[in-house]
């Protein structure tokens, strides 16, 4: 099949969609309305997912975003002064991770969300 797809976007929930969305702007990426009750968060000008005023335990502890970036070390550094785990006690980061098909580390955002942020190795 020949799918002229532009994009995929998927849907997040949040436990508290404030705190959420301060959360995300903090990161860098831009929020924007919407409903009441939903937010476009785009990451850049091509990636973006929908941020949902809606938490379901069992949804979000198994919700996982992986995340491709150019440069992951400092990526992790800006991420790291930021101080998101001092602002938002749910937020935890971990130190990059290293193995075999490329490089990573974890985000949980403030409502549990996953985020795999990495880097894969070249062919």
């Amino acid at each position: 099949m020949n799918n002229k797809a532009k994009s995929i976007r998927s849907f997040i929930g949040a436990k508290n969609y404030q705190e959420s969305i301060r959360f995300y702007q903090i990161l860098g990426f831009d929020v924007n309305a919407v409903s009441h009750t939903m937010s476009l968060v785009k990451v850049n000008d091509e990636l973006a997912f929908y941020l949902q005023d809606a938490y379901v335990k069992d949804w979000i502890e198994n919700t996982m975003i992986f995340m491709e970036v150019e440069e992951l070390e400092s990526y992790w550094e800006a991420v790291k002064v930021l101080g998101l785990t001092d602002k938002f006690p749910e937020v935890k980061l971990s130190k990059i991770k290293h193995d075999t098909w490329g490089n990573e580390f974890f985000l949980h955002d403030p409502s549990g969300n996953l985020w795999h942020i990495g880097k894969f190795h070249k062919e």
